[in-house]
């Protein structure tokens, strides 16, 4: 059966930087879906969102480097908390599977994985074969 199903995701940046904010997302994103099997064309939407210290670019927009073009995406700033942490961005994808919720990898890189420790640990990837994926979708897709 084919339920809407949320992952989530986060990562951290040292700068607010436009490049600097679309490598963290597009990576962050990547191994999303890489990790996930997600297709863009059973994604219902995406809420891309930063703390309020980065404004530099619309996270989003590296989605739309990916190919994902006709996937609806929002952008918006997280709630401002004493104390939270800084320079975050965080994705939440609305994926159509028949994966159960304990068959989804979120993905917490960097700093954020003090979020939620309990989902740091990821399946291994294949770091350079992840990047070349991503290069070449920029290529295709005219984001690079």
């Amino acid at each position: 059966m084919i339920v809407c199903r949320g992952v989530r995701g986060a990562t951290t940046v040292v700068e607010n930087e436009a490049r600097e904010i679309l490598a963290a997302t597009r990576q962050l994103l990547a191994l999303m879906i890489r990790l996930n099997g997600i297709e863009s064309v059973d994604v219902a939407s995406g809420v891309f969102t930063t703390t309020v210290d980065l404004n530099a670019v619309f996270p989003a927009t590296a989605a739309r480097q990916l190919g994902w073009m006709s996937v609806p995406l929002l952008c918006g700033h997280e709630m401002e908390v004493p104390d939270s942490l800084p320079r975050c961005v965080r994705i939440l994808l609305h994926w159509n599977t028949d994966r159960g919720q304990d068959e989804i990898h979120h993905v917490y890189l960097k700093e954020a994985v003090q979020l939620r420790p309990d989902q740091s640990e990821l399946p291994p990837v294949d770091m350079q074969q992840l990047n070349q994926w991503v290069e070449d979708q920029m290529r295709k897709h005219g984001g690079a």
